[in-house]
């Protein structure tokens, strides 16, 4: 009996530590950088694989580690990709000189006048609520490295059940 119990939990403890280290893992969301798309106490799975193929993309939604070495993570928007220049000025974010189109805000951009240059193998976020998101215009871009994956999937509360966009 207790063979055959160990054969059964073992293998499903297995499987589960290695979606959880090499796949997706869970993750909640903690305070409102991301509304009003994101809200606290939402849960969202974190997909690992894809970045392992490509970078992060503009407009995804990523979970990382605090670059400010806190033990928290972080949700955030990728906002600009390596060599890129991230200006934001009139209220809006401009890349290489182009205004950005960021149909998920609902206000305009805080920090006029300031500007970045994203380093290789970086990233620049911010979260979707700028004038209550500490971000990439306060702790610079990100290093790849410290992107744990792409928020994919909301799967609470059940009336937000969904794909992210």
């Amino acid at each position: 009996m207790a063979r055959d119990l160990a054969g059964t939990i073992l293998p499903a403890v297995l499987i589960a530590l290695l979606i959880h280290v090499f796949l997706a893992q869970a993750t909640r969301v903690y305070g409102q950088s991301m509304q009003p798309n994101l809200h606290t106490n939402e849960r969202l799975v974190v997909e690992k694989l894809s970045y392992r193929f490509h970078g992060p993309r503009r407009g995804d939604v990523v979970v990382l580690h605090d670059p400010g070495g806190g033990s928290e993570l972080l949700i955030k928007r990728v906002i600009g990709l390596p060599g890129e220049r991230v200006t934001i000025a009139d209220g809006r974010v401009f890349i290489d000189g182009v205004a950005l189109e960021e149909s998920y805000l609902n206000q305009e951009t805080q920090g006029s006048g300031r500007s970045w240059l994203v380093p290789p193998l970086q990233v620049f976020v911010m979260g979707d609520n700028r004038q209550a998101s500490r971000d990439s215009r306060s702790f610079g871009p990100v290093v790849l490295d410290q992107i744990i994956g792409r928020a994919l999937f909301r799967y609470w509360p059940p009336d937000q059940i969904g794909i992210l966009h």
